[in-house]
């Protein structure tokens, strides 16, 4: 055993060199950047429905006057239609505090009566399909909410693998470079843990859509949101985004 050591104390000793400081600090940011929301445990369902179009309003109807069912169970951080981007689609985020907590409520509602025979056996019938994706916050993004009622964008980007810790800094300077405008909020950003890998998340308020399109029009005028973007854009595989309208029902207005 203690032959062993020994020459596990030499491989440790000529492997040292190889290991610059610059290579153990990228290491400590990586561990910080991934580990802090795994440990945390507090993940957001992302749930996207495409809705028969003749049923958009009948499904809409039929959600307000059951989500109180739902909402009893767990979390429901916001429920929008989509505008632009993407049509008959609802999308919504319901926020969990582990895995246990979500199979739990989804256990209680398969056994709800009320829940199942007052509205699943009468959406189903309105739906053209549904998709999920666990979502974790990034590290450096903290869900806020915004100053009045106003529009949102699900802007969707996919990433070269690696995860915040390599493409966290770009992404975050890019991102506050739109904020730092001040035509809209950033409500929180997100990165896929189940779904589609690698993918990012960033959710934005604005006024209205006028403010949008006015607002962006300023930013890509700005230098500073220029090279932010730029140095940004090195990560990126491609990227998507819909104009949300929040429901009567969504927490987030």
């Amino acid at each position: 055993m203690s032959k062993l050591k020994s020459t596990w104390s030499r491989v440790r000793a000529l492997a040292a060199p190889l290991l610059a400081p610059r290579d153990i600090s990228k290491q400590v940011r990586a561990e910080r950047s991934l580990g802090s929301q795994q440990q945390e445990g507090t993940f957001y369902e992302f749930r996207t429905y495409s809705i028969k179009p003749a049923k958009m309003i009948d499904f809409l109807k039929l959600t307000k006057d059951n989500i109180h069912l739902r909402t009893a169970h767990s979390e429901l951080i916001g429920y929008w239609s989509a505008d632009l981007g993407g049509l008959n689609e609802v999308f919504h985020i319901w926020k969990y505090d582990n895995y246990s907590q979500r199979s739990g409520v989804r256990a209680a509602l398969a056994k709800e009566k009320e829940w199942q025979e007052n509205y699943i056996s009468k959406m189903l019938p309105m739906l053209v399909n549904q998709s999920n994706e666990v979502n974790y916050m990034v590290p450096w993004s903290k869900l806020i909410k915004p100053p009045k009622e106003g529009v949102y964008e699900l802007v969707s980007y996919q990433m070269k693998p690696g995860g915040p810790a390599v493409w966290g800094q770009a992404f975050q300077r890019a991102l506050n470079s739109h904020a730092n405008v001040g035509y809209c909020s950033l409500i929180g950003v997100f990165h896929t843990e189940f779904g589609l890998l690698n993918k990012v998340h960033a959710l934005w308020w604005y006024e209205n859509a006028d403010s949008r399109a006015s607002g962006r029009h300023i930013a890509h005028n700005d230098s500073r949101v220029v090279a932010a973007v730029r140095d940004s854009a090195v990560y990126l595989v491609n990227h998507s985004n819909k104009l949300l309208i929040p429901t009567p029902y969504s927490p987030l207005k």
